[in-house]
């Protein structure tokens, strides 16, 4: 098991018991004390576990995801504008990643059924709405599959996208500050995307304006990283303009 599929999981075990101790976690997960010691001042610096004398207690709400279906029905008409602005940063005949996530999805729904390019996706809803398009060479990578997303992550995933360089990536986020950067709830999804950032030429952030301002448990890039964020203009032009100060242009749609 890696760390963060083990911190998930005391992050529940934490919420169901009320208290989580470190010798019963140890045995439980088959690691030795002093990792779980490691793990739980991770999650105590996160804010989301209160160490306490031989194991800790939760921190008020865990910072849990909404079900995909319920993600795909906020923001719904702004998800659909930055999907189609997205459109004219797809490059001719050439290969790109689609993230997982509800507005990455309208994109692959949105490409025309002729397109010739080459996609990349580690999400099934996406592998979904492409799978028919008999120009698009489609690639999906595996592992493990989080219900949640409805996205596969963990190492086959990693290695996957640590053997390309495709032209673009449409990258998704649950959450970006101009100085916190981008951030998710699950450090597993987090690793992914940090991973399909670097298998990237040029980095196209799609995120509705909602999520400016959030934060999320796992950080896995800043807004350095991304060339360009397609948002809607439900972000204040001032925000915009900090966020280009910074280098990435923004696209209001």
């Amino acid at each position: 098991m890696f760390a963060a599929e083990r911190q998930q999981e005391i992050m529940r075990l934490a919420r169901d018991s009320g208290r989580v101790d470190v010798l019963s976690l140890a045995e439980e997960f088959q690691v030795t004390a002093e990792t779980v010691r490691r793990d739980l001042k991770a999650l105590d610096r996160a804010g989301l576990v209160r160490r306490v004398h031989g194991g800790a207690i939760p921190v008020g709400r865990l910072d849990f995801e909404p079900d995909l279906a319920e993600r795909d029905a906020v923001a719904a008409d702004e998800k659909e504008r930055i999907a189609h602005a997205a459109l004219a940063e797809l490059p001719a005949d050439g290969s790109v990643i689609l993230d997982a996530g509800t507005t990455a999805a309208r994109l692959a729904a949105a490409l025309p059924v002729d397109s010739a390019l080459t996609v990349v996706t580690h999400a099934l809803p996406v592998a979904a709405r492409l799978a028919d398009h008999p120009g698009i060479a489609l690639h999906l990578v595996g592992g493990r599959v989080r219900h949640r997303t409805r996205a596969a992550v963990d190492a086959w995933a990693l290695r996957a996208y640590a053997e390309i360089k495709a032209d673009v990536v449409f990258l998704a986020t649950n959450g970006f500050t101009s100085d916190g950067g981008l951030t998710t709830p699950d450090l597993a999804e987090a690793a992914v995307k940090r991973a399909v950032i670097g298998a990237a030429r040029r980095v196209v952030l799609l995120a509705d304006s909602a999520k400016f301002g959030q934060q999320h448990f796992a950080r896995f890039g800043d807004l350095a990283d991304v060339d360009l964020l397609i948002t809607d203009t439900g972000l204040a032009p001032d925000d915009a303009r900090a966020i280009e100060a910074r280098g990435t242009e923004v696209v209001r749609a």
